[in-house]
């Protein structure tokens, strides 16, 4: 049996759902790689925090959309693993890191897509290339989606659209990744409870009590709800998991 310890890299670990997988990933024995993108303080805090359940952590600053900064990154992990563990490849990558875009189809910019775009589709794409040759065989991805990606709420086109993109692109990589027994899957929140996107489903009591309507176990998400299930897709447990769509949204319009 392998003992060794494995390693997994959050992107936008920082806070909310990013945060409790990071947390979620170090209880299952599990050490930590996570980024922010301009938090470093409430990074450290996480840092600290999965230190504290006697793994191993550290917090790089990341910009997933600005996919020249990649092979840097890279390269600076690998020499934080070189220094910190027995190789230079982690065992899981979770595609987290995001932002929201709420606005209607027909008042949506070129740009706003673009950045869309760039966050949810190809940052997702040439980071995951990038560490490819960096990911053990028999390790993992799991890229976070979301219920938009299945169901439709006015002003979420754009998002829901690119979110979907992710999900095809997953069901493919799972098929070329298998050759090296690197299994790949989505984990695709309801609506949550955080900061994410100025904190609208958490805060927003009309937007809340909507969500809680239309969601079988009557009430919205919290980042609690969603870590563990991505946590879980770092086990061995799952590893005959692949290519799936795992939804975790409480029943949100079935």
């Amino acid at each position: 049996m392998d003992t060794k310890t494995k390693i997994a890299l959050v992107t936008g670990g920082s806070r909310g759902i990013g945060r409790n997988t990071a947390l979620k990933i170090a209880q299952k024995g599990i050490d930590v790689i996570l980024t922010y993108k301009s938090d470093k303080e409430a990074a450290e805090k996480v840092v600290d925090e999965i230190k504290s359940l006697g793994r191993k952590a550290a917090a790089f600053q990341l910009d997933t959309t600005n996919i020249k900064s990649f092979e840097g990154f890279v390269e600076e992990v690998v020499v934080y693993l070189k220094e910190h563990t027995e190789s230079t490849n982690i065992d899981y990558l979770v595609n987290n890191a995001g932002t929201a875009l709420y606005a209607p189809f027909a008042e949506t910019t070129e740009n706003q897509l673009d950045e869309m775009f760039m966050i949810h589709y190809k940052g997702v794409f040439f980071l995951s290339q990038k560490l490819l040759p960096h990911i053990n065989d028999g390790g993992g991805i799991i890229n976070v989606s979301s219920g938009l990606a299945r169901f439709t709420i006015p002003g979420s086109s754009v998002y829901g659209s690119m979110k979907s993109a992710v999900e095809t692109l997953t069901r493919y990589m799972a098929k070329e990744l298998g050759s090296r027994q690197i299994k790949v899957n989505v984990v695709a929140p309801g609506a949550v409870e955080t900061d994410f996107g100025g904190g609208r489903t958490r805060d927003n009591k009309e937007v809340n009590s909507f969500i809680s309507g239309v969601t079988a176990l009557g009430r919205a998400g919290l980042p609690e709800d969603i870590g563990g299930v991505i946590a879980f897709l770092c086990t061995q447990d799952a590893a005959w998991i692949n290519g799936q769509r795992i939804e975790v949204s409480g029943g949100m319009n079935i």
